[in-house]
Formats: structure tokens, sequence, C-alpha cells
């Protein structure tokens, strides 16, 4: 497995290199050793508390999400099809403040992102069937749930394709302008 940077200050690429034979594949989709190593942060896997996973069809959106408090570290992939996931900065002090990057997830290269808490995060299903699983450090709690619209004009992320269905609260959404203002930001 390599573990790369991105341009996101503390968001890494969990690279698994599966072995590939005629039978079909075998991948170590998580290594908690390689990843503590790499954040530096021994541990740090421990944190992680409970996996979800979501379905989506084509041109499904789902986003942009994040969550107040502590915020939320999340281990991100692409089990079944591919998605266009997307990256946001909203942490106030941070050097990347603002800026966003978007990955390809998806069932042949099984890479995985690590979002640190303070991000705001959001996909598109590229494929027919996308499903995409979600480990996270602190148990959901809607309460702290931080939301922004998907087409916010400020944001003014490329999605890739046309939507097709965005839930009725990611349809209503907060503007990114609001959010900034109350985290303190300028980005």
């Amino acid at each position: 497995m390599r573990i790369e940077a991105t341009e996101l200050v503390d968001v890494v690429v969990l690279i698994p290199e599966p072995f590939r034979d005629e039978r079909g594949l075998f991948t170590r989709t998580f290594d908690a050793t390689e990843f503590d190593t790499h954040l530096g942060k021994p541990g740090a896997s421990a944190a992680f508390v409970q996996d979800s996973q979501s379905r989506s069809v084509r041109g499904v959106i789902r986003g942009m999400h994040g969550r107040g408090g502590r915020g939320e570290a999340k281990l991100v992939r692409c089990a079944r099809g591919t998605v266009h996931d997307v990256l946001v900065d909203i942490r106030p002090d941070s050097p990347t403040f603002g800026k966003q990057q978007a990955f390809t997830l998806d069932d042949e290269t099984f890479t995985h992102l690590y979002v640190p808490p303070g991000f705001l995060h959001g996909f598109q299903a590229i494929t027919d069937v996308a499903d995409v699983c979600y480990r996270i450090d602190r148990p959901h709690d809607p309460t702290e749930d931080i939301g922004v619209a998907y087409n916010d004009p400020d944001l003014a992320i490329e999605w890739p394709l046309p939507v097709t269905i965005v839930s009725p609260r990611d349809a209503s959404a907060a503007s990114y302008a609001d959010l900034r203002t109350k985290l303190g930001g300028t980005g």
C-alpha cells in the first residue's frame, strides 16, 4: 500500500497494490501500521469507530457535508463502481482554507481518501451503481451536521455529469458564504 499527500494539507490518498492472477485479485484495503506511521500519530487508526455504506445511482450527488464541533475524520473508498469525490478545506487556520480538490475513487484502483476533521465532502456517482464506504472516528451526531449546497456558485464545483438526484436536505443546504461567515474565514 502506498500513501501519498494531496494538494490539501493533511489529506492523504491510500493506494492499495492488488495482486492479480487468473482467479481475480487480492488486495489489502487498509493497514493500520502504515497509516499510523504515515500520519506520525501512533494509534490514529484505532480512533475509527463506525463504518457506513451508501449506494447511489448514476448522476446522484451526495454532499457537500461536514461536521461541526471537533469535526470528524473519515476514511472513504468506493467499493463498487466509480465516484467523483470532492473535498473543500473549511479549517479557517489552514493554509489551504477554501481550496478544493477532486479525486476519482473506484473499484479498480481501490484508492481511499483520508479526510481529517474540518472538510466538506461530497461525491457524484459516475457509474450506474456506486457503493461508497465511510469509516469515521466519531459516532454520527446529526446535531453537528454542516451542509453547503452542491451547486453553490462560490464553490463552483465542476461535477462531471448532469445531476440526476439530490436529497431534499442537500438541495436546500446553506451557502458557502454563510458557512465562511460562521467559521470566521476568508477563503
